[in-house]
């Protein structure tokens, strides 16, 4: 038996939050004697069998540390180490493009890694979400403990002492099943943000878009004072008169009155006689076509 065996056996697991667990009653060793599980004793649950790297000896407890906690720290740490990988990579590829060849090799290991990561990732999301619909149902337990001993506690059916208890003991639950459902939220939140620098670099590369931009603008300088060189709006010059100008006001004639109005009618064609001369019939001839 290995001196991992005589400080762990008989010892009580806790949790890494405080909860009780069971106590350790032996362990199951390798060929080598190193340690693969223990068994612990769990009350109603009965005895478990835990993997040894779960647990931590910290004094005369042992603290059990759950398995998507682990799980899900080794696939953070691998992400990132891979990520620092690819990006020195690219960084060298960028300084040096004799390496290019060289280097996809290398490049295709690196994301044929993050294509396993991904798939641990997939599993590692629902065994925290199952996790977190345990915790949730858990804090509802809990909180109705609670509640129907403070309705016991008001009906006089328990004591002061018990009260307290009940109180103390849900509460510390209660405390617990929070701190572990914003452990959850914080991986999820690594994981997530692990992801969005995983797209960032093997997505393919976007022409920046200021070059494109000055690319479509490129024009002769003709053309670019064609189109920057815009005809003025003419403006009209209109002088405002100090003084109001008045408009010469000609006198309306009157109209005429009956008395004035005038008439000049033809006279009468005279009657050729004998006596009449001929420069008079002329004369009369003449009057008379005008006449007509």
């Amino acid at each position: 038996m290995t001196n991992d065996d005589i400080e762990i056996i008989g010892k009580n697991v806790k949790d890494m939050y405080g909860t009780f667990m069971g106590k350790v009653v032996g362990t199951i060793t390798d060929i080598d004697g190193s340690i693969q599980s223990v068994g612990i004793d769990c009350g109603s649950q009965g005895l478990q069998q835990i993997q040894y790297e779960q647990l931590v000896v910290q004094g005369d407890v042992v603290i059990f540390i759950p398995k998507w906690r682990l799980d899900s720290q080794r696939l953070i740490r691998e992400k990132q180490l891979t990520l620092r990988r690819l990006k020195a990579l690219i960084d060298i590829v960028s300084e040096n493009d004799d390496m290019k060849t060289d280097a996809e090799i290398i490049h295709e290991k690196y994301k044929s890694k993050l294509v396993s990561l991904d798939e641990t990732e997939h599993e590692i999301k629902a065994i925290l979400e199952a996790r977190l619909t345990e915790l949730n149902d858990q804090m509802k337990s809990a909180k109705m403990l609670s509640f129907d001993a403070k309705v016991q506690y008001k009906s006089n059916e328990i004591s002061d002492a018990t009260f307290e208890t009940v109180k103390s003991c849900t509460t510390e639950v209660i405390e617990h099943v929070t701190h572990e459902i914003a452990e959850i939220a914080n991986v999820k939140s690594r994981i997530a943000d692990l992801e969005l620098e995983v797209q960032e670099i093997t997505a393919p590369p976007t022409p920046d878009i200021q070059e494109s931009a000055v690319s479509y603008l490129e024009t002769s300088e003709q053309e670019q004072q064609v189109q920057t060189i815009l005809p003025e709006v003419p403006v009209e010059s209109t002088v405002i008169p100090s003084e109001p100008i008045e408009a010469p006001s000609n006198p309306i004639p009157e109209p005429p009155t009956d008395s004035e109005v005038t008439f000049a009618f033809p006279e009468p064609p005279q009657q050729v006689t004998a006596d009449t001369s001929k420069d008079d019939n002329d004369n009369d001839w003449l009057a008379r076509m005008e006449a007509q």
